[in-house]
């Protein structure tokens, strides 16, 4: 069995979470053993638009998932400085896909994972992530090293998504679910 997770924090952007948690979730239509979690540190996560979300676990489950997805909003500037949030994770890049979106790359560079890698983030972060001593790609949305993603702008979680699942699976699966969120004339495929 499969098993992704999502992190959740207080103040996480809204379409980030939800927009993977749906793009995801589509995989098991494919492999019914593939499981989706959101995981945090607390029962329930308030999102930067005043949601709140219920997590089903918590963030240890990130140390033996396949797929570890980091999403932005203001939360992330505030848990990179938190050293108990931070030593709650024990990540292997060699082994897992770990991936984020926009500000959610700042958190991956908190973990150690950024060394010497390039990676792209939101342009208000950019600054925060070459502190963290990270070359900072500007101009493209999705940068990836092996089992590191990162992705800038919230619909690149479509290209995020696509590319992660294509490293837990095939390019098959990736085509289908990507294809099944595609606008109508664009590679609509139904999937329901």
């Amino acid at each position: 069995m499969k098993k992704a997770v999502i992190v959740a924090f207080d103040n996480f952007t809204d379409i980030d979470i939800f927009l993977t948690w749906d793009l995801l979730n589509r995989v098991k239509l494919r492999d019914k053993n593939f499981q989706v979690k959101i995981v945090g540190t607390a029962s329930t996560h308030r999102s930067g638009c005043g949601i709140d979300l219920a997590t089903h676990g918590s963030i240890e489950e990130c140390n033996d998932a396949d797929l570890v997805f980091f999403g932005s909003g203001s939360g992330a500037r505030v848990v990179i400085k938190d050293p108990a949030f931070l030593s709650r994770f024990k990540l292997d890049p060699g082994k897992q896909v770990i991936c984020s979106m926009c500000s959610g790359a700042l958190i991956i560079a908190a973990l150690g994972h950024l060394k010497g890698l390039s990676a792209t983030t939101y342009p208000t972060a950019f600054e925060a992530l070459r502190n963290f001593g990270v070359t900072v790609i500007e101009d493209t949305h999705l940068v990836t090293h092996g089992n590191i993603g990162t992705a800038a702008g919230c619909l690149a979680a479509v290209d995020l998504m696509g590319w992660a699942i294509e490293k837990l699976y095939d390019e098959t699966i990736r085509q289908d679910v990507i294809a099944s969120v595609l606008p109508i004339g664009q590679g609509q495929v139904c999937m329901y």
